[in-house]
């Protein structure tokens, strides 16, 4: 399951590290003068467009051509088209989406106003609750329901009181998985950077998450990390390019929803796990916001896997990447210069305030985020009828369109990225860099928004970059270089 989790990362969730600066311009911003313009593109014929769309999605195109082509075709960046997933065995969902794909339409899925988020995680298709305990947890809940106010304000609690533990935690795991890389790489000449990376992420996030401590538990120690690879990747299947042989995946992967039966022994594991060790938790969550302990475990472990230890996998995966790059020539002792100059090689100088000292790894950090965002795509359904807004264009939305943008994408807007195609390392540094992040919104939000019950933006928008900026301070710190190639380290030169 870690090998598939693999081919689908290569396919590419109160500390602030964000400049104080203003928010994002709202999406009716200088709209008033924009032409009023028909929505192009279409949904094809019933069942043969969906299924046509389909094929081109995963089999004959892939995501981002999939999208490029129709912002070609129909020569708007708003469009109508079909994604998956869709018949013949999804007959309860609706394929047809409103692609955004600039920046400023992209920004109408954050406006709580206009649009809700109600069941949209993933598109029109939603799995099965018996993958969370037959509740609808945090992220499928919209804005307007009460229990999203108590979960989200739990959530935010919970990272709010990890901050104390969260570098020295951090630091003492990097330390155990960095020696497991050596010696892998002392033993066969290179080590796959994934399963230690997970192992890292799994034992790191639950401690923080839920207070359990994964060493209590020999199997969940072993095991548990595992669990929650084949946990998120039987909900998510059927929406995402695997790149296994077609029509084999096709056939298998994305014509049908997979039953929660094939992971409910590890994923009830994993919830005893969190009942024994997580009780401090547990009771915070009864106690100060009214959650029963079953509302609380299973929003934690969603948290922890999906949120969390998913979108880590993903985004510290996309980092190495970035880092091994040949087109970044030099960016490794650019990178280890400025940790060096700032806090030398002494892991315990190592905090939330001084890596936000550090701009070009901060800035590297948010370009990675930039160039390959954790969660690709992101919805949102017209909670009524409105005018949307692209850069020359106005589109009349009616109520319950589902509205659909492809972040890769977006995220490369000539109209806002100067040379957007390009990885450029320092591109959020200075105070150009800094507007910049008005733009950045990998999160659900701008990167200079603030979370909280009134929106869906991610409770560790300030966490995931802090973090990444902590694991390549911590890097740097140890090594003078690292060497990697294709998801492998194959030497690693300790600092001089």
């Amino acid at each position: 399951m870690s090998a598939m989790m693999a081919r689908m990362m290569g396919t590419s969730p109160g500390i602030s590290s964000s400049p104080s600066i203003a928010s994002s311009p709202p999406p009716s911003s200088q709209s008033s003068s924009l032409p009023v313009r028909t929505i192009p593109g279409s949904y094809g014929w019933p069942l043969l467009g969906p299924i046509s769309d389909r094929l081109d999605y995963f089999w004959f195109q892939g995501p981002e051509t999939f999208f490029k082509k129709r912002i070609e075709k129909n020569k708007s960046t708003v469009f109508r088209t079909n994604v998956p997933p869709t018949f013949p065995l999804f007959l309860g969902v609706n394929p047809n989406v409103v692609a955004v794909l600039d920046v400023k339409s992209f920004t109408h899925l954050f406006d709580m106003e206009i649009v809700e988020k109600a069941n949209v995680l993933v598109g029109d298709f939603m799995p099965s609750t018996k993958f969370t305990g037959d509740l609808r947890v945090c992220a499928y809940l919209d804005t307007s329901e009460s229990k999203h106010t108590q979960l989200k304000n739990f959530t935010i609690d919970t990272l709010k009181r990890s901050s104390s533990i969260w570098v020295p935690t951090m630091v003492s795991k990097l330390d155990t998985m960095w020696e497991t890389i050596e010696s892998d790489i002392s033993k066969s000449g290179s080590a796959a950077a994934l399963l230690p990376l997970q192992q890292f992420l799994f034992s790191f996030l639950t401690k923080c998450i839920t207070g359990a401590d994964t060493s209590t538990s020999q199997e969940i120690s072993k095991s548990g990390f595992t669990m929650l690879d084949s946990w998120i990747a039987l909900q998510v299947l059927p929406t995402v390019k695997v790149g296994l042989f077609q029509p084999l995946e096709e056939i298998f992967l994305h014509s049908f929803a997979y039953p929660f039966w094939l992971v409910k022994g590890g994923y009830n594991k994993l919830v005893e796990f969190v009942e024994k060790q997580g009780t401090e938790a547990i009771q915070r969550g009864e106690t100060q916001f009214n959650l029963t302990a079953k509302e609380t475990v299973h929003n934690l472990l969603f948290i922890l896997g999906f949120n969390a230890f998913g979108g880590f996998s993903i985004f510290f995966n996309s980092l190495l990447s970035s880092l091994a790059d040949d087109k970044n020539d030099g960016i490794q002792e650019k990178l280890r210069n400025e940790v060096r100059e700032k806090i030398g090689t002494d892991s315990s100088k190592l905090s939330f305030e001084v890596v936000k000292e550090m701009e070009l790894v901060q800035s590297f950090v948010y370009e990675t985020l930039r160039i390959n965002p954790p969660v690709p795509l992101q919805y949102a359904r017209a909670r009524k009828d409105f005018k949307l807004a692209s850069h020359d264009s106005l589109y009349e939305i009616k109520k319950g369109e589902l509205l659909c943008g492809y972040q890769p994408l977006v995220m490369r807007d000539s109209k806002v990225f100067d040379n957007p195609e390009n990885f450029e390392p320092g591109r959020f540094t200075q105070e150009k860099g800094k507007e910049l992040l008005n733009y950045l919104y990998w999160s659900n939000g701008p990167q200079t928004g603030s979370p909280n019950e009134a929106n869906k933006q991610c409770p560790a928008k300030d966490y995931v970059p802090v973090t990444a900026s902590l694991f390549l301070a911590n890097m740097f710190q140890r090594y003078d270089s690292v060497t990697i190639s294709s998801g492998s380290i194959t030497a690693v030169k300790k600092a001089s």
